[in-house]
């Protein structure tokens, strides 16, 4: 196995809910090895996730699952994704910089919430299913992760009143990309967004703006629950 760095916890309260057993710190430096395999080599990301406890993000029931790199249910037909897309899109958001206003699409559990916000200065996030986003608001507080702002909405895509922000992270698949989440991106900004809807072959899709338009890479095959715009 690679060798890892010391860890170096956000906070104290990070440390009392590192866990047990198949929840414990071995676990997840076993997971991050294996992602690190798999061509996660920011070291921002890597610290993240290692402290990170996706155990409190689930149902008690299927913490001992936790670290392995699966998608998980959290009720409401959503899931919280694995490990290994959560890193690529982390890891594709950030591109080497450093974007301080974020917009996250899709609270659900709060386990990507978590990573963002250790990593950005300011984080928002919406989510149109509110005990999903009252759940998730609970664990972020208790973990004392306070740079997040948090929007419940079923009526409107991103958060346009806060725009516009240097990065956006969707966790839910649109039928093609949505041109209010490009008009809510500032110039040099990039959008990571699985596209593809429902019943179809999801594509991963990095979108920078530039000043002359839209530049657009494909990061390779994802399964997320559809995007509902109204």
């Amino acid at each position: 196995m690679m060798a890892l760095p010391p860890l170096v916890y956000p906070n104290s309260v990070f440390e009392q809910v590192q866990g047990i057993g198949l929840t414990s710190q071995r676990q997840r430096d076993r997971m991050v090895q294996s992602l690190m395999q798999s061509g996660l080599i920011d070291a921002r990301v890597i610290q993240a996730m290692r402290v990170t406890p996706r155990h409190v993000f689930v149902d008690e029931a299927l913490a001992s699952r936790a670290y392995e790199d699966t998608a998980l249910p959290i009720g409401f037909g959503q899931t919280i994704s694995q490990p290994s897309v959560v890193a690529m899109m982390t890891q594709a958001l950030l591109n080497g910089h450093q974007p301080k206003r974020v917009l996250e699409i899709g609270t659900g559990s709060g386990y990507q919430t978590a990573i963002l916000s250790q990593l950005v200065p300011l984080l928002w996030t919406v989510e149109r299913l509110k005990p999903l986003q009252d759940r998730a608001h609970s664990v972020l507080h208790q973990l004392g992760l306070s740079n997040i702002r948090y929007r419940h909405t079923d009526t409107e895509l991103g958060w346009a009143d806060a725009a516009p922000f240097d990065a956006i992270l969707s966790a839910a698949a649109p039928e093609e990309v949505p041109m209010s989440l490009i008009q809510q991106l500032a110039v040099g900004g990039r959008l990571v967004i699985p596209i593809g809807g429902n019943y179809q072959t999801q594509q991963l899709v990095v979108i920078d703006k530039t000043a002359t338009g839209i530049k657009q890479q494909l990061l390779g095959n994802v399964l997320f629950v559809p995007l509902i715009e109204q």
